[in-house]
């Protein structure tokens, strides 16, 4: 299938800095592509992948797992590797839970995390009945572009594909687990008036980390798309000050040496 016109994939060549970028669960690269140019447009290099099974249709999804989706920002994270002294990896939503994967598993070649509304489980009735309701219903009602600000929208899909959905409550479990092997330095961005992450997610993930370096910033005027919605320049200006902070290669007006 096609790529849905604004999906595709973003990926800029700028310094020895890099960001890789995740989106999340059902969304597609552009919930984040205006975080992604900022990013680039001060000299990082930036990878912004489109994550198996997104950004065509709801039913491509139902072939895909949560391996898959993990798999593609591994492998966009070893390119940056290759390229760049510093990476940083970031994500929102369920882009947030594979950017805190990342850094469970790479450890010190990943120099900081930044996360957005980030989820860490499947709450409500539901989420116990997926084993069974996903052979017997396809799908659900969508969750994309939950935004307060008005003429703004995310490009995501009106349907959840519960086989998809099954594979998403596996990868918070997993991602759960793994949490204190998480030690790098941590941004945590989040929106108290969220309808599709509860506040309790990001609670869990500040208890269960390792990290000593924590920072909690609270997005008071956006809901859960927060990087398209009224604190979306926020997110971008706090971003570029933490990877300016903890990379040697980013001066401080977050211009990447050599970018």
């Amino acid at each position: 299938m096609p790529v849905l016109p604004g999906a595709e994939p973003y990926r800029h060549e700028g310094g020895q800095a890099g960001v890789l970028l995740c989106h999340g669960f059902t969304g597609s690269p552009q919930s984040l592509r205006p975080w992604a140019q900022h990013l680039a447009a001060h000299g990082l290099t930036v990878s912004l992948p489109l994550l198996p099974g997104h950004g065509t249709r709801w039913e491509d999804m139902q072939l895909t797992g949560w391996q898959d989706w993990y798999a593609e920002v591994d492998r966009e994270l070893r390119a940056l590797r290759e390229r760049c002294a510093e990476v940083f990896v970031a994500g929102l939503s369920m882009g947030g839970t594979l950017a805190l994967r990342l850094a469970a598993k790479h450890g010190d070649a990943i120099s900081g995390v930044i996360v957005v509304n980030p989820a860490n489980r499947m709450h409500g009735v539901a989420a116990h009945a997926l084993p069974v309701v996903r052979h017997l219903v396809p799908s659900t009602k969508g969750i994309a572009s939950d935004i307060a600000k008005e003429g703004s929208e995310e490009l995501g899909y009106d349907r959840v594909p519960l086989h998809a959905a099954y594979a998403l409550r596996n990868l918070f479990r997993q991602v759960d687990r793994e949490l204190p092997q998480v030690t790098q330095p941590l941004l945590l961005l989040r929106s108290p008036q969220d309808h599709v992450v509860p506040p309790a997610d990001s609670a869990r993930i500040l208890g269960r980390v390792s990290s000593r370096d924590v920072t909690e910033i609270l997005l008071e005027q956006s809901y859960h798309v927060a990087t398209l919605d009224h604190d979306a320049d926020r997110i971008f200006e706090e971003s570029l000050a933490f990877i300016g902070r903890l990379a040697p290669s980013v001066g401080k007006e977050g211009t990447a040496a050599g970018g």
